[in-house]
């Protein structure tokens, strides 16, 4: 007869067993392969995929289209990419594209390119708005001073049909390393009040002492001292809430849109409506599906990680070695999660002046545990 011990000591693996593959890693696959660091990505309603080359690299097509047979093209043309032509001639910063991460569509299959305007010589911020259906450029929506300071670059944001607002994650980053000026941007679609908001709350500041870590407990571990304000950003489908977080933080955070689309409320009004939501690792990108389970790109890890709502606790949900650094992350066709593997890790101002980033750059995908909306 086996002893109690040792049936407590099953009983205790058995356990350990059952929660080991409780929540087994979903696969990823490989989509697409680019010439380019991936940034942002978004589809249209007809399963269009427009991306964002990383604008960490200075790219001179600074958005594209990815075609069915796996070439790119210019989007929306070759004569909005760059804002100088090839003699260095400044172009009209309102016809031309300069520094792009996020890229979104909306409910109308209009694109979504923010604009942070950094690479030199910089321009004013701007959302430019591009109509797929008539090939068209809809609207451009200008971020001049105080919506954006010198520090700004703006990462991503999020687009509310049903509060007409676009609310941009502005990291802080563009003069330094510190994201000491990171905010929100509130940009109203119906007043024209646009608002800078939650500047230097502890909801969009980094935190100083914890540096980006790369592979950890890898041989090749490397430890990256930048510290990137709030970046991640996500709306719920009922669009009632507005989750984000700052890169280099164990914390993410929640506000109801309504608060943020109340102008009345004062900066301390608006910071006490501000909820702690889950603990999390540093993470870029952000989404979300119909069931509001969270998606975290985690950039110092090569996975993908997921905050259920039900436990609120975070835990890994897809991963690949070659997914080194993936940043933004949006649903697409066939129920699909999207991010791309920007390698930035490995290019020379992160990898002791040693360029060792290559092509192919990767677009993955994996299945979610539900539904999303395709574009965001």
């Amino acid at each position: 007869m086996k002893s109690v011990a040792m049936l407590v000591a099953i009983g205790i693996l058995g356990i350990l067993i059952k929660d080991a593959s409780a929540n087994p890693l979903t696969e990823s696959e490989v989509f697409a392969e680019v010439d380019g660091g991936v940034g942002g990505i978004t589809f249209t309603s007809d399963d269009r995929v427009i991306f964002s080359y990383h604008p960490f690299y200075e790219p001179q097509i600074k958005v594209a289209e990815l075609l069915p047979d796996g070439t790119t093209l210019p989007f929306p043309n070759m004569e909005w990419q760059g804002c100088q032509t090839s003699s260095h001639v400044a172009k009209n910063p309102d016809t031309c594209l300069n520094w792009v991460l996020g890229v979104r569509t909306d409910e109308q299959d209009k694109v979504w390119m923010l604009d942070s305007g950094q690479q030199a010589p910089r321009v004013e911020p701007k959302l430019v708005v591009w109509d797929t259906k008539t090939n068209q450029l809809d609207k451009i929506i200008h971020l001049p001073y105080p919506l954006s300071l010198p520090e700004s670059q703006h990462n991503d944001f999020v687009i509310s049909s049903r509060f007409q607002l676009v609310i941009i994650a502005d990291e802080g980053i563009a003069e330094g390393p510190l994201g000491d000026k990171a905010a929100l941007v509130v940009v109203d679609l119906k007043s024209g009040l646009h608002r800078r908001v939650l500047q230097g709350h502890t909801s969009v500041m980094p935190d100083h002492q914890r540096p980006i870590v790369v592979d950890k407990g890898q041989k090749n571990e490397k430890s990256i001292p930048v510290f990137v304000g709030v970046d991640g950003i996500a709306l719920d489908k009922n669009q009632k809430w507005l989750y984000f977080a700052p890169l280099n933080k164990d914390k993410l955070y929640r506000i109801k849109m309504a608060y943020l689309a109340d102008e009345k409320l004062s900066e301390k009004e608006l910071a006490k409506e501000v909820e702690f939501y889950a603990y999390k690792p540093n993470n870029g990108g952000l989404s979300i599906d119909i069931k509001n389970n969270l998606y975290l790109t985690e950039v110092g890890e090569r996975r993908i990680g997921i905050i259920p709502p039900d436990t609120r606790k975070y835990r890994p949900y897809s991963q690949d070695p070659r997914m080194i650094w993936p940043d933004g992350i949006s649903y697409g066709n066939g129920g699909y999660l999207y991010t791309g593997a920007a390698q930035l890790p490995l290019s020379a101002p992160l990898n002791n002046g040693k360029a060792s980033n290559t092509p192919p750059y990767y677009i993955f995908r994996f299945k979610p545990l539900a539904p999303g909306i395709q574009g965001r």
